[in-house]
């Protein structure tokens, strides 16, 4: 048998690449249980292959008939998993010393990604104390040998490998029902595996183009990947399009570290973004809807000379004075005029690159982005390929979604939720993604979804709201996925979409400098009212608030965080050792997190600390769906005072002194008074500009 076992680790290693780390890990001098992922038919056999003699493989009996002969290959035992003494049997053999190999979501995954935890391995570790080892396998999905081959390309011979990670315990709380620490325990347990994966998926200096080659070939070449309105690109026809751009290009960059996109959500924005990643140059996302100052202000702050636009975007956006502003500093490239100058010789060129697989140059491996928070002028957040990477694998470890999905996204590409979560995530995981220009068409999109069978959908609770009081009942038949993000999601909405869709709605949390995902709802986790868990790779701690007493402001680490802000006048500054995101949180026993409001949206009366967030949230509750918003102003009396923006003039304080005092909150929740505006002004991401807001009743008093 040893023969045989050597024979086919070699075999292994040429036929699948396979590679496997963390072995000297595994110490059996204590009661240990082994815990992979299940992936496919494959994963038992690799297992037994490599793992030490020592490993005992958990068999049910239906398997161990039709397994019989490679079963001697390796230690085992047989049990089966209705008998309820098959726990105990396990039980007794891990405190006899003899470490398990037990696959705790007990069945090969049907979705790419962990599914449930049996709480059969967690009564398992609870009652043993045994160390747990979390395993992942990485590749076996995409052997034909696994249950994808409907969602996924598979193929005889993936590329795999195993990681084998650091062990835990999970002790037993002699105060809680064993009914509760068995789900805590399963909880543990896939968090940690959840862990586990995104370390074995995280690589060194990653460069995105040449992700998006790697996932060309994975996925195959002749994929369609990304359309708009006008076109679709096969990942072949991207690659291409991005070779010769990029060639185009380089003659008018020269030394150019960053080069200004503005740019809508296009198949040219797409081209344009990977050809200047191809270049080794940094994009940055201009914000065309922040107005001719604004964008001034960023280009300056970013140091820019050229920026790429379109001649049909900048007419149909009436962005001509702002272009006539940018012209008087900056070199202006519109697409229209490169593709109109692409000659045969560049085509060729295009080519030869595509032929030869030919990766990005030497160069800077960044993405800016623009936020503005209470600033004057926009700040840029530097946002590196590795730290884009590292969020794009964080999603994929909590959430299932496969190259059998369709991904719609109307969120502008300058703010982070719509370059991350809707450009980078699906191109680079292989689902392919329909890009529509704007997400205020709340009529033509539930159309544009319906048409297109879109399965995963991205918004903010405003266009959520849009969408879903404009779409036929049956126009979101196709979606399973849905997520919002980027400002609070309002019950109304989340009820309309329950009542009239059937869709649960996934709520998350993130900031443009964690790239910006930072928690999330998921089918395996959640809880309403919640913005979720935390992502794996996130560390945290709160800082209390004087005024406060529950929760408090939340700072993170993590591979997703952002190197640094460029700051007008000042240049680069480092993200410091722990970044502040300036939220009010909480987190419950499961790990469930729960925004309380912007540190920064809190309003300090007489000593205590009023939340404007909660104000809106009553004033919503009274008034019911018309748009308001909630800020503070200075009073030389009580330190400050609220003012409640709203677009009725019928509406009254009374009616909401009402309300507080039913639910019995403090009268200090009541505003100063209601101030009657047109409309709101809008951020592009489409939440309130309070900054604006401020400014405008500042200019009026």
């Amino acid at each position: 048998m040893p023969i045989l076992v050597s024979f086919l680790k070699g075999l292994f290693r040429i036929l699948f690449g396979l590679k496997l780390t963390g072995l000297e890990k595994l110490d059996f001098s204590q009661p240990t249980i082994l815990m992979p992922n299940h992936v496919s038919l494959l994963d038992a056999l690799l297992l037994a292959i490599y793992l030490p003699p020592k490993a005992t493989f958990v068999v049910n009996t239906s398997i161990a008939r039709r397994l019989s002969f490679p079963l001697k290959l390796r230690s085992h035992i047989i049990v089966d998993p209705l008998n309820p003494y098959a726990v105990r049997k396990m039980i007794k053999t891990v405190q006899s010393g003899v470490p398990l190999v037990l696959f705790p979501e007990g069945r090969i995954t049907t979705t790419g990604g962990l599914m449930k935890i049996y709480s059969g391995i967690a009564y398992v570790a609870l009652k043993t104390g045994a160390k747990l080892v979390p395993i992942a396998i990485q590749g076996a999905e995409r052997s034909k040998l696994s249950y994808m081959g409907h969602k996924i390309k598979t193929v005889w011979l993936p590329r795999i490998s195993i990681h084998i990670g650091d062990s835990f315990r999970i002790e037993q709380q002699d105060d809680t029902s064993m009914k509760l620490q068995k789900q805590q325990a399963a909880d543990t347990i896939l968090m940690s595996m959840q862990e586990h994966l995104l370390k074995s998926r995280l690589k060194p200096a990653v460069n995105l183009f040449d992700e998006l080659l790697l996932q060309a070939s994975i996925h195959g070449s002749g994929r369609m990947i990304c359309e708009d309105l006008g076109q679709r690109l096969t990942y072949k026809k991207l690659i291409l399009a991005s070779y010769i751009f990029g060639r185009k290009l380089r003659p008018m960059l020269q030394e150019q570290a960053a080069i200004g996109l503005l740019l809508p959500n296009s198949i040219g924005h797409v081209i344009a973004l990977f050809a200047l990643l191809r270049l080794g140059k940094t994009p940055a996302m201009l914000n065309f809807s922040a107005g001719q100052q604004s964008l001034l202000d960023a280009s300056e702050t970013a140091v820019l000379r050229t920026i790429i636009t379109s001649r049909q975007f900048i007419e149909k956006a009436k962005l001509d004075g702002v272009i006539e502003a940018l012209k008087q500093e900056h070199h202006i490239i519109y697409l229209e005029d490169v593709k109109d100058n692409v000659l045969l010789p560049d085509k060729l060129g295009g080519m030869l690159d595509l032929l030869t697989g030919k990766k990005a140059d030497e160069g800077f491996r960044d993405i800016i982005l623009f936020t503005s928070g209470s600033e004057s002028k926009p700040k840029g957040v530097v946002l590196g390929h590795d730290q884009l990477y590292a969020n794009i694998q964080q999603c994929k470890a909590v959430f299932d979604f496969t190259s059998a999905d369709k991904m719609f996204n109307a969120l502008p590409m300058f703010h982070s939720f719509g370059l991350t979560a809707g450009t980078l995530l699906p191109i680079l995981t292989g689902v392919p993604v329909m890009f529509y220009p704007s997400p205020l068409h709340y009529r033509a999109i539930p159309e544009v979804v319906y048409d297109r069978n879109a399965t995963i959908l991205f918004g903010t609770s405003t266009f959520l709201a849009g969408y879903g009081r404009a779409a036929h009942p049956y126009d979101f038949h196709s979606l399973r996925i849905v997520v919002a993000g980027a400002e609070k999601l309002k019950d109304e909405v989340r009820e309309l979409w329950s009542q009239k869709f059937g869709i649960r709605i996934f709520e998350g949390y993130g900031t443009t400098e964690a790239s910006p995902v930072v928690s999330i709802n998921s089918p395996l986790a959640y809880k309403r009212g919640s913005v979720g868990r935390l992502l794996p790779g996130i560390r945290y701690k709160l800082e209390p608030i004087p005024g406060i007493e529950h929760g408090g402001n939340l700072l993170i680490q993590g591979p997703n965080i952002m190197k640094g802000y460029l700051i007008h006048g000042k240049g680069f500054i480092p993200c410091p050792e722990w970044y502040d995101c300036g939220d009010v949180v909480e987190l419950d026993a499961q790990g469930f997190l729960a925004i309380k409001s912007r540190l920064k949206r809190f309003a300090k009366i007489g000593g205590e600390m009023i939340s404007l967030q909660l104000v809106e949230e009553l004033a919503a509750q009274c008034y019911g769906d018309t748009p308001l918003a909630a800020i503070s102003i200075p009073d030389g009396r009580k330190g400050e005072r609220i003012l409640l923006f709203v677009t009725k003039e019928s509406l009254n304080l009374q009616e909401l002194k009402t309300k507080i005092n039913e639910k019995g909150f403090s009268p200090m929740l009541l505003p100063a008074r209601l101030q009657v505006i047109e409309k709101l002004p809008l951020l592009g991401s489409g939440k309130t500009d309070y900054v604006t807001l401020k400014k405008q009743q500042e200019a009026a008093t």
